[in-house]
């Protein structure tokens, strides 16, 4: 008796989901959320086209860092990665001090006065890349990499994706989430809009040695041209978040090394005497992207396919670990009440709690870097008095550093 041969995928269609959850998006929030749903349970695939280089001590501080608030901290503790990352190479830090070059008006937070040890950890990206993806595998995550998502569609009962680049080319599951960065390829495929602005301006980023130590301060001036960040490193130099227009942002990569020097110093006001060294220098497009929508049909998005904001406050990452671990407990509790994880009704719950948090965080970022840009001297002498009744306002001081810390 004959047999006709199966179609691609014809029997995974016959076999069903052979996952619970699949992340496309091997980044910290993409290798967090994968790590955070097989602890809790679920099988899960991370699909990713590059495995992040290994991290080593050896090699020179990455230019990309991130500060760690202490939300991020405890998630990436209950992953059993924190303790690792921090005995790595992380720089704690204890106080942040805002000044406005144009009022002089400033704000300083103190993390004992918080009642807190610390108010967080600056840590290089890689750095915690590498050791989110080195517990993948002990969590049993399957790991689909090198690989791209060409395509997907919606079955009844899951999502199955189309690879390509990898072992195999098709891939199921009950949940399909994108993390898949900025530019999210996936939420060009499930028709979802963002909205937002271009800052028309770039980060231009270093690790700088200064003649004073950094004191464990995360120090940030604003400027005319926008916010200048000195955040501590464990090794006792600096990295630098120097948000400037694009032609000056090229003029500054321009720069000789002594002029750049120079040139920081004085744009730092010297808070750490000269500048006495720099490695290399690089920058980044800032930009304010909010998706329209952070669920389809099995299918939700995070981290920066949800959102991308103004570095200025350095909550990008925090933002997209917070996501993580409210996706994570919305789908423990569908799944406890015997729930189908990818139900629109389920999916909804944590998109409408993550996307009024971000939203709200988002659009307060871009309000401080519009007020920040003003110039005339009435509105400079009304933000400087803002700031100053901010300062001397405890409780509204202490609440605005319990948001930040995620708390």
């Amino acid at each position: 008796m004959n047999s006709t041969p199966m179609m691609r995928g014809e029997s995974a269609r016959r076999r069903g989901p052979a996952l619970d959850v699949a992340v496309v998006g091997g980044g910290m929030v993409g290798a967090a959320t994968a790590l955070a749903l097989a602890r809790a349970g679920f099988a899960t695939a991370l699909v990713e086209a590059r495995a992040p280089a290994p991290w080593s001590a050896d090699d020179e501080v990455d230019l990309r860092v991130v500060g760690l608030a202490p939300s991020s901290i405890a998630l990436l503790d209950e992953l059993d990665v924190w303790t690792s990352i921090r005995e790595s190479r992380a720089g704690p830090y204890t106080h942040m001090h805002v000044w406005d070059a144009a009022s002089g008006a400033a704000i300083h937070f103190d993390a004992a006065a918080e009642g807190r040890d610390l108010l967080g950890y600056i840590v290089e990206n890689n750095l915690v890349q590498w050791r989110l993806w080195q517990a993948l595998e002990h969590a049993g995550v399957r790991r689909v990499c090198p690989a791209k998502v060409s395509a997907y569609d919606v079955l009844e009962d899951r999502v199955q994706l189309t690879l390509d680049g990898a072992e195999t080319d098709v891939l199921s599951a009950r949940l399909l989430v994108a993390a898949d960065g900025a530019g999210s390829p996936l939420r060009a495929l499930a028709g979802i809009p963002t909205k937002g602005r271009d800052y028309a301006q770039r980060g231009v980023v270093a690790h700088v040695s200064t003649e004073r130590p950094h004191e464990g301060t995360a120090w940030q001036r604003f400027l005319d041209t926008g916010p200048l960040a000195l955040l501590p490193l464990a090794d006792g130099r600096s990295s630098i978040v120097w948000s400037l227009p694009e032609a000056e942002a090229q003029r500054v990569l321009g720069l000789d090394d002594a002029s750049f020097l120079e040139e920081l110093g004085v744009a730092s006001d010297f808070r750490l005497g000269r500048i006495t060294g720099s490695t290399p220098r690089a920058a980044f497009p800032l930009k304010l992207q909010l998706a329209e929508s952070y669920q389809a049909e099995r299918f939700v998005l995070l981290g920066d396919a949800a959102h991308t904001v103004h570095p200025l406050a350095g909550q990008g990452v925090n933002l997209g670990l917070r996501d993580v671990a409210e996706l994570r407990d919305t789908l423990v509790d569908a799944r406890d009440d015997g729930q189908d994880i990818a139900a629109a009704h389920v999916l909804r719950r944590y998109a409408r709690r993550r996307r009024s948090a971000d939203t709200l965080d988002a659009l307060g970022f871009d309000a401080l870097a519009r007020v920040y840009g003003w110039r005339s001297p009435l509105l400079v002498a009304a933000r400087g008095l803002g700031v100053r009744l901010v300062d001397k306002l405890s409780p509204l001081k202490r609440r605005l550093a319990e948001h930040a810390a995620g708390l």
